[in-house]
Formats: C-alpha cells, structure tokens, sequence
C-alpha cells in the first residue's frame, strides 16, 4: 500500500486527488487549512484516510506535521496547497504586501514541506510533486498581468530545479506539474477542463515518474513544458 501526503486537500484538486488516491487503495494523509472549510473532505472519512489541519504557510504546523509523520516513509507527496491573489493583477494595481502572502505561500511553503519531510521520502524514495501552472512558464508568457500569481509560480518552478539536484543522492524525483485551466473556485467556472480530468492526467503522470525525470515541468497530459 503506498502512503501519500496531499496539501490542500479540502476542496478542487486536492479533494479530487484524495478521492482518486483512496479509490486506488491507498493511505492518504490530507492536510487542510480551515476547519470550517472541509466538510467535503471529512464526509470521505475511512480506514485508509487521516485528515490533519496544517497550514503550509505556518512553521509550526509544518513542525506538527513532520512529528505527526516521524519515522514513517512516504511515496509520495503531492504540494497542491497555493493561492491565486486578487483577481486584478495588472500593472498599477499590485499591492507590495498581497504579493508577498502569494510568495510565502506558492513558493517558500512548497520548500519548507520539502525541508520538513524530505527523509520521509527519502525512506521510501518517494516522489515529491508539487503543483505549479503553465502561466508560470516565462517561455509561455505572451499575455503580461497576472504578476503575483507568474512570479511565485515561476518562482517555485526554480525550488523544484533546486530540489531535484539536491534530493537526487537520495533517489527522490522531484517535478513541477501544470494542472491545466481547471474549473475550480480558484481556476473559475471558464477553465477549460474539470477536476475529474485534471486529476487522471496528473495521476497518470506521477505513476510515470522515475529519477530519468526529475528536475522536469510536466503538463496534466504528459507533456514537457518549457521553463
């Protein structure tokens, strides 16, 4: 049975994600932020799932989390955890401290995750995905605005790089994932695709990650994205 680590488990995709994870038969450790905010999660309760609230963005929770898994290895973690900011994000209208709490949680929270649970995937050389978006891809950047949410994705696209060097002598592949432009409370009800879709791409790509990957900014439909 593999055991999965899922941030930002509550609602879109990282509810999508534990659902398809527990279908297939494994243990899944979901965190959520808001207690308030996961009825959807808690009505999946079952053997095989343990919810625990965690805020990615809080050091202590991370600390909590880390004691809560000491010991016990992971095959995978999955970071889905983020934020998308102010809907209005053109020049003129960025607010200097809204982009830090993007930052802090997009693109510093992904590493201190990695930091806190890095030898429990080391364990089980385990696979460390974090969600990043297509939007941060500076190649694919042909549309301007959107500064926080591109900056702090484009941002941790580079932790991802950083990570795959540096977790490499413990075999642990590390890659960023486009999820696509998904209907979600986050992605909005124009998104191109839906939550079910979303996750069978991105589940069928994880189960395709082997250390030949790492270091590699995937598309849900397999795909290689340019930096």
């Amino acid at each position: 049975m593999q055991h999965i680590l899922i941030t930002g488990a509550n609602r879109g995709i990282g509810l999508q994600l534990t659902k398809h994870y527990l279908q297939a038969g494994c243990q899944v450790i979901a965190t959520y932020r808001n207690a308030h905010d996961c009825k959807q999660l808690e009505d999946l309760q079952c053997p095989q799932l343990a919810l625990i609230q965690a805020d990615v963005g809080n050091d202590q929770d991370l600390n909590n989390l880390a004691q809560y898994l000491h010991g016990r290895g992971l095959d995978l973690i999955i970071n889905n955890a983020g934020v998308f900011g102010p809907r209005n994000q053109e020049l003129g209208t960025i607010d200097r401290e809204t982009w830090r709490q993007v930052l802090e949680i997009n693109t510093i929270s992904p590493l201190m995750l990695a930091q806190a649970l890095a030898d429990n995937l080391a364990q089980n050389k385990g696979t460390l995905a974090i969600i990043s978006s297509k939007v941060g891809s500076i190649d694919d950047n042909s549309g301007g605005a959107g500064y926080m949410y591109r900056s702090s994705k484009t941002a941790v696209n580079q932790v991802v790089k950083s990570l795959s060097i540096d977790l490499a002598p413990y075999k642990i592949p590390v890659v960023a994932l486009h999820p696509g432009w998904v209907r979600t409370d986050m992605g909005g009800p124009n998104g191109l695709i839906d939550v079910q879709e979303s996750v069978s791409g991105l589940s069928h790509v994880i189960d395709r990650i082997s250390m030949k990957q790492t270091g590699q900014f995937f598309n849900y439909d397999g795909s290689r994205i340019p930096w």
